[in-house]
């Protein structure tokens, strides 16, 4: 009985690793190029560092000198 319980844990394992598309780690990426790399995540911007050079003006943040 036990061997089955361990098959039914496995099975319900790789089920949670298919629901995330088969991968794993980093579920964040850019929203405008869809990049994974040098993301903005603070308040929830989510843009990579390049859309954020871009777009942060037209977001309402100012550049100090």
């Amino acid at each position: 009985m036990t061997s089955e319980a361990s098959t039914d844990f496995t099975s319900e394992s790789s089920d949670s690793a298919d629901a995330n598309g088969g991968r794993t780690g980093n579920q964040r990426v850019c929203r405008d190029t869809d990049r994974e790399q040098g993301l903005i995540g603070k308040y929830d911007i989510w843009l990579c560092r390049q859309s954020f050079r871009e777009m942060a003006r037209d977001m309402g943040f100012r550049k100090y000198d």
